[in-house]
């Protein structure tokens, strides 16, 4: 089996599934019916993703023959199609989480394409739904400055006297649906939303908008363009998630594949900042040592301390002098816990810090084997 990833632009990919709060930017497996047409579509980089079960790398995404694209019919079935983001922080950090879990993408062609990936929102499914980056909000930012220096609300805007059917509210956005639907929430009758090419802080002080509704992270560069958010003009938060398409989950291999980058999603997310610490210790026994940790410290690790003995040869027998005790703990603990397994004896601390922490079985795997009735 072999998997292909392709590299897709926020937001424009499945724009309806926008309207879920915690949508931010698909990591989309879907199935091999992805086909081409220079004609309409969506942007696509040209990726390359390692098999998970060999080394076998897939065919370009681009498959072409001479200067023709191939109809939907002649591309293989036998690939699942990975959609990631195309550009940006959210690009960096998704191949950063795919490196860490050993799922290497790497970038083999500059050129984009265009691409016509059926399938609608019902198709979709979570198969992991907080992959903890990627974090950001879409919201309402104004200037600082003229009628707007004492605007600090939604409601505040609405009630500006300046906004009538001959001279609307103009705010720039690429979200033309979730856009009108939450001005028309909040009250805003004479609104007018647009669309802009480049950066859309520019918009307002370009005289081309008024506002701007778009997403706001760290919200430094809505600071360097004398922009500011408001109270209740925050539409949706968001953050990175994994969602696949139901009918290409029919299929094992794609089903098989998605268990397979679950597990290690879950495993590294677990592990992010946890340290094994090992020390050694003198004790009459396991039991005792164990027992001098329980009552000491306020460290158990994930289940309890493991302790086991450390042998060495004295005058010809091999006995255990030492007890090594594991134990695991978030990086904010951990000085204290060297310190406080140093004042019970122990020596010889090491320090390292985890890539997985595997459970018998995601809780993730089995809701969405629910969700698939299998």
């Amino acid at each position: 089996m072999s998997i292909k990833a392709a590299a897709s632009p926020q937001h424009q990919l499945f724009p309806s599934l926008s309207t879920c709060s915690n949508v931010s930017v698909l990591i989309l497996l879907k199935s091999s019916s992805v086909f081409y047409d220079k004609r309409r579509g969506f942007r696509f980089d040209s990726l390359r993703c390692q098999s998970l079960q060999s080394t076998a790398v897939s065919k370009d995404l681009s498959t072409q023959a001479g200067n023709r694209f191939l109809e939907p019919n002649a591309v293989e079935r036998n690939v699942v199609r990975l959609g990631l983001p195309s550009k940006g922080r959210m690009a960096a950090d998704t191949l950063d989480l795919l490196k860490d879990c050993q799922l290497a993408v790497r970038q083999v062609n500059p050129r984009q394409y265009v691409a016509d990936i059926p399938g609608d929102d019902e198709d979709l499914i979570f198969v992991h739904d907080a992959l903890e980056y990627g974090e950001c909000r879409l919201s309402i930012a104004i200037p600082k400055y003229g009628i707007f220096e004492n605007i600090s609300s939604m409601d505040e805007l609405a009630a500006m006297p300046q906004w009538t059917e001959n001279r609307p509210l103009r705010i720039a956005t690429g979200f033309t649906y979730l856009g009108p639907k939450f001005a028309k929430e909040k009250g805003l009758k004479h609104v007018k939303f647009s669309t802009a090419d480049g950066a859309l802080e520019a918009a307002p002080a370009m005289g081309i908008a008024d506002a701007i509704l778009d997403l706001v992270s760290s919200g430094t560069t809505l600071r360097e363009n004398n922009l500011k958010e408001i109270k209740g003009g925050t539409v949706v938060e968001s953050q990175a998630v994994f969602v696949a398409s139901k009918r290409a989950l029919q299929r094992n291999d794609v089903l098989e594949a998605a268990h397979e980058m679950l597990e290690r999603l879950e495993a590294h997310l677990r592990a992010v900042g946890q340290f094994t610490v090992t020390a050694n210790m003198r004790g009459s026994s396991a039991e005792e040592v164990a027992e001098r940790v329980l009552k000491q410290t306020d460290f158990r690790g994930l289940q309890g301390p493991t302790v086991s003995p450390v042998f060495s040869k004295r005058n010809g027998e091999v006995k255990p002098d030492y007890f090594a005790i594991v134990i695991c703990v978030p990086k904010k603990q951990l000085y204290d816990s060297v310190r406080q397994l140093r004042a019970i004896g122990g020596s010889g601390v090491l320090v390292s810090p985890l890539t997985y922490i595997f459970d018998e079985e995601p809780p993730r795997w089995r809701k969405l084997l629910d969700q698939l009735n299998l």
